[in-house]
């Protein structure tokens, strides 16, 4: 009886069926964006190094990607904003070029599921849950999209003019929250 159990096993393991990975089209994907501050705010891009989704059938079963953190851009093309973005008050590109996320999990299936992956920014991993829409183009390629994903800077090390670590700061402070939205179109 042990025999068959041993068998049924590696049947199961062996023709277990296989992920399908979609890599991403970095010329068709983005990153974008937004903090804010007292009185405004600011927006831009960063853009994507690498990224795939993993699929069974059309059910999105795992994926993640990478951000180039060296090319942050400010919309407004401030160099001044983009050098203050990318020294040790914010991201510290020099020690940390990359941010990478990694799905942890997917609730759901169909065009919108809910995702909850690992986010590694400043070489902290954090768990960041949000909701993102699927669509399966007729070029064969899949879109996800997930908009205004909200992340507590803070929690990355990223402190400065924090009133939730400065309290004495007054009106000079940044929100604590940014948000970014993501877009990747992938192909197998």
């Amino acid at each position: 009886m042990l025999g068959f159990a041993a068998l049924a096993s590696f049947f199961l393991v062996a023709f277990a069926p296989k992920n399908d990975i979609y890599n991403v089209d970095l010329s068709k994907s983005s990153i974008t964006w937004v903090g804010k501050k007292v009185g405004g705010g600011h927006n831009g891009t960063v853009d994507l190094a690498s990224g795939n989704l993993a699929f069974n059938g059309k059910k999105l079963v795992g994926g993640g990607f990478i951000a180039d953190m060296t090319t942050i851009k400010d919309a407004d093309k401030s160099a001044g904003l983009e050098r203050h973005l990318k020294n040790q008050d914010f991201f510290g590109v020099d020690k940390h070029p990359q941010a990478k996320f990694t799905i942890t999990k997917i609730e759901g299936s169909g065009a919108t599921v809910k995702i909850t992956g690992d986010l590694n920014i400043k070489g902290i991993s954090k768990p960041v849950t949000f909701p993102a829409t699927l669509t399966w183009n007729a070029d064969k390629t899949v879109t996800a999209v997930a908009e205004n994903i909200e992340i507590d800077r803070t929690k990355y090390g990223i402190e400065y003019r924090s009133k939730s670590i400065f309290a004495n700061i007054g009106d000079n402070f940044i929100h604590d929250n940014f948000t970014i939205s993501v877009k990747l179109v992938a192909r197998k």
